[in-house]
């Protein structure tokens, strides 16, 4: 397998997250990447992310999220997600796809994603006080209406099913797949304990079936890899999952970061019409990335950008 120099320097750069979000030893990632597998975006479609309700992004969705926005100040403006989230075809051999950046890259768009990270065993961290939510940033998404993507792991649903649902009914906002317990999905990846592939299908699938529970029917079917640590074997793992896996092209640096100006000038200096940007919805981990945003967003705008979801920039 090749691997590009530029996926090598970006995981890597990312690599201190992960292995603090996880409560893992840092280490270096298992592969990073498969390839450039990215597809053409529109070849198949899916009204909503296995496991998920099939009313995600309809009318009786959309209702919903208003009305779960108004008790959370969401505008009643928010446009509401698509029908029908666009995915990739399948990969060389019938691989998982991998979507990192738009392929339409003169529409100043750009996607906001977020990590909401919290592995199995932290129940007893978040017991004793540590937050890995990270509501103010959602509330401040909402303020400065910013469509936005939220990758959750089926743990933090679990822990957080209010604020789950609260997003994942709310129009702003589509949720995606970030795994049920942020294991990886090969190996070495930031010391992070590893899936075989039968268990790697069954914890997407345990995901998804978690943001069920909580009541968020605005999902899609996309998934980011613990780590962005992904090879051929967990591509073929996942590829009866039906899903996208989705990477990033910028890294905001969020993650332990304690200047939110340098993390908004990391993420000012990367953005490109339609980049899509990591970064996290926990506080623990990442403390400053609401005030980051702050900065951020109007600056976008002001260079002339628009804020979608991961799902409208796979789109175009």
């Amino acid at each position: 397998m090749t691997i590009s120099l530029r996926k090598v320097a970006v995981l890597a750069a990312f690599g201190v997250a992960l292995a603090g979000c996880a409560g893992g030893g840092a280490g270096t990632p298992g592969g990073g990447r498969g390839g450039d597998r990215t597809a053409s975006p529109g070849a198949s479609a899916s009204a909503a992310g296995p496991g998920s309700s099939p009313a995600a992004g309809s009318a009786a969705g959309s209702a919903a999220g208003s009305a779960a926005g108004g008790q959370q100040g969401a505008s009643p403006q928010a446009a509401p997600g698509p029908a029908k989230a666009p995915t990739l075809a399948p990969g060389p051999n019938g691989l998982t796809p991998v979507f990192e950046r738009a392929k339409q890259r003169t529409d100043k768009t750009v996607a906001l994603t977020f990590d909401a990270d919290m592995t199995a065993d932290q129940g007893p961290r978040a017991a004793a006080g540590e937050r890995f939510d990270n509501p103010q940033l959602i509330a401040t998404l909402r303020a400065l209406k910013v469509p936005s993507t939220v990758f959750m792991t089926g743990r933090w649903a679990e822990e957080y099913p209010d604020q789950a649902k609260a997003i994942g009914t709310d129009p702003m906002f589509e949720v995606a797949n970030h795994s049920y317990s942020h294991h990886a999905f090969t190996e070495p990846c930031y010391g992070l304990p590893a899936l075989d592939g039968a268990a790697a299908r069954a914890d997407v699938d345990r995901a998804f079936e978690s943001f069920r529970k909580a009541g968020a029917v605005n999902t899609v079917p996309y998934f980011r890899f613990p780590g962005g640590c992904y090879d051929d074997q967990a591509l073929r793992a996942l590829s009866t999952a039906k899903v996208t896996a989705v990477q990033w092209d910028v890294v905001s640096g969020d993650a332990f970061a304690k200047d939110p100006a340098a993390v908004a000038a990391q993420v000012l200096a990367g953005v490109k019409p339609g980049s899509l940007v990591v970064m996290h919805c926990t506080r623990s981990a990442a403390p400053v990335t609401e005030e980051a945003i702050r900065t951020i967003v109007p600056e976008l705008r002001k260079r002339g950008y628009r804020f979608v979801k991961v799902s409208e920039l796979m789109g175009t």
